[in-house]
């Protein structure tokens, strides 16, 4: 496994990347109301990337046909955006996506309630809150001399009493000058304690986090994921520096711990 420690200059780079990624998130979440199809939130999201003088790095990633990926409901991750998928209040969507500045990936994702927090089932409100909550819970351990595993076991040590479903068949990643870097970063219980971790790794956590079932399908389309038990997941995920103290966020705005 080669994980890759940045340069000052590529951790001011990423720092970019992840500040204008931050920024889209934030207008595209706003923007997405009921009665929107998932092809316009991902018109609307491209748009606002290429704004930015950047390039969606999802877009053609091995095949992807769009700049995002929208999920909604029983949808965990990779959910292809379509005219035909109208989105409803009380619906749960996910929003993941990225972008590349000056070769430099970052990647990010969201999820929030179609129409406002007080549309949705409180089951599932309450399982987006702590799903982004694992997601602190697990950084907290991203921190020099520490384990790639301890990440894995602070997110499972929040969620498995909750009884939630932990998503096992994909995980988070590195990032850099490619999309997905080593090493791979689960989400569940580990035995093992992974590699060891060092200031200037840049790294992508993402719990994807099930209200029922851990067990998922694949669509025939390739890329759609589903619970098996067809109830909610959410997602949430940012770009982070290991440091000697504190990681840094990279895809949240500034003075922000909510986005």
């Amino acid at each position: 496994m080669a994980v890759s420690l940045k340069s000052e200059r590529e951790i001011q780079l990423m720092r970019t990347a992840g500040h204008y990624l931050a920024e889209v998130l934030a207008e595209l979440t706003a923007f997405v109301q009921p009665g929107m199809s998932t092809y316009e939130v991902n018109a609307k999201g491209e748009s606002l990337i290429r704004k930015t003088g950047c390039v969606p790095n999802f877009l053609h990633y091995e095949g992807f046909p769009a700049s995002f990926c929208l999920s909604v409901n029983e949808e965990v991750v990779h959910g292809i955006p379509s005219k035909k998928r109208i989105l409803k209040e009380g619906d749960i969507l996910s929003i993941d996506g990225g972008l590349i500045y000056k070769g430099y990936h970052s990647d990010a994702a969201r999820s929030l309630i179609v129409g406002g927090p007080d549309k949705g089932d409180p089951a599932v409100v309450t399982l987006m809150e702590r799903t982004k909550e694992s997601f602190f819970r697990g950084i907290s351990q991203a921190v020099a001399g520490n384990y790639l595993y301890d990440i894995a076991n602070a997110i499972a040590d929040y969620i498995e009493p909750f009884g939630y479903g932990i998503i096992r068949d994909l995980t988070g990643h590195g990032i850099g000058r490619a999309l997905h870097e080593d090493p791979s970063i689960p989400n569940f219980r580990q035995q093992k304690r992974g590699i060891r971790l060092k200031a200037g790794m840049t790294l992508a956590v993402e719990p994807m986090i099930a209200l029922g079932t851990w067990a998922v399908d694949f669509a025939d389309d390739g890329w759609t994921c589903t619970t098996r038990d067809k109830k909610p997941s959410a997602h949430y995920e940012n770009t982070i520096l290991v440091t000697e103290g504190e990681p840094e966020i990279l895809t949240l705005l500034a003075g922000t711990v909510s986005s």
